[in-house]
């Protein structure tokens, strides 16, 4: 009489726990960066009443996880581009021994989104990257 009931049960309160847990994880997240803000524009104010020069705000303030923002890499394009392509392929290669053409053909969608990639880089992104390069280079070669 209780096992029906309890294996109804377990997976709607896992499912309702894991909500639960990841609404806490986003509130915690909120109220650490709301408390960070707050601190930030105190220690501005009281600056601004000493008449003490302001320091910079650090780089890490503004991103979700506190880390520096990496500048921009042409190159992510073409490991995004492989990764998809080669995933899609091995899906779908897996997908045709195991059931059959019909299945294979969802794996179109990873390699299309590898190939999108891959041609955004051999058109655009390859120009950036040398000129990444070339003005990484130039202080270099100044001295």
């Amino acid at each position: 009489m209780w096992i029906p009931t309890l294996a109804l049960m377990i997976p709607i309160i896992a499912l309702i726990l894991g909500i639960a847990v990841a609404m806490l994880a986003l509130y915690l997240n909120y109220r650490k960066r709301k408390e960070m803000f707050a601190l930030y524009h105190q220690e501005r104010m009281a600056a601004i009443d000493k008449g003490v020069e302001l320091p910079p705000l650090p780089d890490t303030l503004l991103t979700d996880d506190g880390k520096p923002v990496s500048p921009y890499n042409p190159r992510q394009h073409l490991l995004k581009g492989l990764a998809w392509l080669f995933v899609g392929l091995g899906l779908g290669a897996g997908l045709w021994s195991t059931f059959g053409h019909d299945w294979a053909l969802f794996s179109l969608i990873l390699i299309g989104a590898g190939l999108a990639h891959l041609i955004y880089y051999l058109v655009e992104g390859r120009k950036h990257a040398q000129a990444i390069e070339q003005q990484e280079l130039a202080p270099v070669a100044r001295s």
